[in-house]
């Protein structure tokens, strides 16, 4: 076994090592009950104490979904003037100028909803001060937002029978001071020993061993790439984000990154089942996901290491792998192991470029993110998992004879038609974008922003196809992620994303939240011989298919038109 995979394999044994400790960590953060943090909580009574709540309040689904997404509508209102007037602001060391309208709504959106799809360069399209106050202040929240949404699911799972499903502002607030922040600490502060910059100060020339001199640019980065990666965020301090030498500077700082994107996720199946007090299942649930996962990780290493036959058609050794757009200091196989950690987890940084890679790669990279519920977000990624479940029950309920029921609960029609609705949404937004941008650029290429060098689409034929779906499939996983051969800072690109980012972070909290607030309302039924059990390696099996039953279904007959058609194209 070489070095390389030896560290993929530390790499993944280290976050399901951490993931279980921090998981019954965060359970008994949620339940209230006293951990070692209790000594932030006179700055947590001070934060409830200036928004005026009490967070011992109890909330119903309606007002718990009410109160979320009433205060992201303000943090939009305030990045967006933040951004539109930066070039005016202090902490601007640089001179960065203003964002145009269309580059600050997609922007704001994108961090707010923790997508963090960047159609601007960090070194040169935001201030030290858009930097910090705006896209590190949203990676909390929009993080925490996740993570008080799936707090209030708990909760509803829990109830034998209630109205009530906590208090958002009191998990929103518990999510940062508790959990994001201290590991960011912990997180930011290894980066900048290990030599990621941490200053206010501008850009540094110096002299290049050719003689020619080149600016640096610096800045606050480390306690920004802590909370990017924690909070699966992913948006990049700098423009070509962990692949540069600063932001991801050796291979220790690519596995401290690499966990970082994975601890949380995984920690938060962990506390399902701590918090229910029903650790069998939140292994179903972790083994499905792996599964999952880890053959995504399998066939990804196996592409990139095998190399890219046009390549090799041209005699260029490849012993290392397919190493177009990836950094040596890291390899192919620490490469393929971020590219699907990063889509699994809806996180979206990169230690690569995505466009780079093989056709195949590209193939599951785009299916991560089109499952979106392996691991997932922060929060979101287990929500999406909610909807697979509620379908699988209802399935199997069917294939028994039996009313479907979820920990006691009755799943009706109500809760099925909220189901359908989100487990469609995805597909749609996906494909519809796609077709609309496809349409554009072959019908109508005199268009201002497709006659502009770069404006558009570089790339004819399947790989271009590919560039415009995956743009999409980021978009509505709120991954942030993309294959680069596409110019996307323009009106058409910076505004229908912008669209997809709101109707696909949104709605599907929105139902899973919706669905186990109306099943907390229904009268508990004690199990018997004839439950369905979910906690089962068979019921695992059946969410397992689902997923990949909706997945094909959806998203096939794209994918044949895009990374497969390219994939053979290729020879193979």
């Amino acid at each position: 076994m070489n070095t390389n995979l030896f560290g993929v394999i530390a790499i993944l044994a280290l976050s399901v090592g951490l993931a279980i400790p921090l998981g019954r960590y965060m359970a008994k953060v949620y339940r209230g009950e006293p951990v070692w943090t209790d000594f932030m909580r006179p700055l947590e009574r001070l934060l409830h104490r200036i928004g005026g709540v009490n967070p011992q309040e109890e909330m119903s689904w309606q007002r718990f979904l009410r109160a979320l997404v009433t205060i992201n509508l303000l943090w939009f209102v305030y990045g967006f003037i933040m951004l539109l007037y930066q070039g005016n602001l202090p902490f601007n060391p640089d001179g960065n100028p203003n964002m145009s309208p269309d580059l600050a709504f997609n922007t704001v959106i994108s961090f707010v909803v923790n997508c963090n799809l960047q159609h601007y360069s960090g070194e040169t399209g935001m201030s030290y001060l858009s930097q910090v106050a705006v896209v590190m202040f949203f990676q909390f929240v929009s993080a925490a937002t996740g993570m008080a949404a799936l707090a209030g699911v708990y909760k509803a799972m829990k109830e034998k029978q209630s109205g009530t499903i906590g208090n958002f502002y009191n998990y929103f607030v518990l999510s940062i001071t508790r959990v994001l922040l201290p590991l960011s600490i912990v997180v930011a502060l290894a980066l900048a020993a290990s030599g990621t910059p941490m200053t206010m100060d501008g850009k540094i020339t110096l002299t290049t061993l050719q003689g020619i001199e080149q600016s640096i640019s610096q800045g606050p980065a480390a306690a920004m790439i802590a909370i990017k990666q924690l909070g699966t965020n992913g948006g990049g301090f700098f423009g070509v984000n962990s692949a540069h030498p600063l932001e991801n500077p050796n291979f220790l700082s690519n596995i401290l990154q690499t966990v970082s994107i994975l601890l949380i996720p995984m920690a938060m199946v962990f506390a399902l089942g701590y918090y229910l007090r029903r650790r069998r299942l939140a292994w179903v649930i972790f083994g499905v996901m792996s599964i999952g996962f880890l053959s995504f990780v399998v066939g990804t290493i196996r592409a990139e290491t095998a190399g890219n036959p046009a390549i090799s058609a041209l005699g260029i050794d490849q012993s290392l792998g397919s190493m177009e757009g990836k950094e040596i200091r890291l390899g192919a196989e620490a490469s393929a192991l971020w590219g699907i950690a990063t889509t699994a987890t809806s996180n979206g940084s990169v230690n690569s470029m995505h466009d780079s890679m093989t056709p195949f790669s590209g193939f599951l990279q785009m299916l991560d993110m089109m499952i979106n519920a392996l691991y997932g977000g922060v929060g979101v990624g287990l929500l999406n998992y909610y909807i697979f479940i509620i379908v699988a029950v209802f399935i199997s309920g069917l294939m028994v004879g039996r009313t479907p029921e979820l920990l006691g609960k009755k799943v009706e029609i109500r809760e099925m038609k909220i189901a359908t609705l989100i487990t469609l949404l995805h597909p749609f937004l996906i494909l519809v974008g796609t077709a609309l941008s496809s349409y554009l650029v072959v019908h109508h290429p005199d268009l201002d922003w497709a006659v502009k060098p770069g404006n558009w689409l570089n790339n004819p034929g399947n790989h271009g196809f590919s560039e415009l779906l995956y743009e999409y499939t980021s978009a509505s996983a709120n991954n942030g992620s993309g294959f680069e051969g596409l110019g996307d800072n323009n009106f058409f690109w910076n505004f229908s994303t912008g669209i997809v980012l709101i109707l696909g972070r949104y709605l599907p909290i929105i139902g899973p939240v919706a669905i186990a607030g109306l099943l907390a309302q229904k009268q508990y039924i004690p199990e018997s011989s004839g439950t369905l059990r979910v906690d089962t390696p068979t019921f695992g099996v059946m969410t397992f298919a689902v997923i990949f039953i909706v997945a094909a279904l959806s998203f096939f007959p794209a994918l044949a038109l895009g990374p497969l058609a390219e994939y053979f194209s290729l020879g193979h």
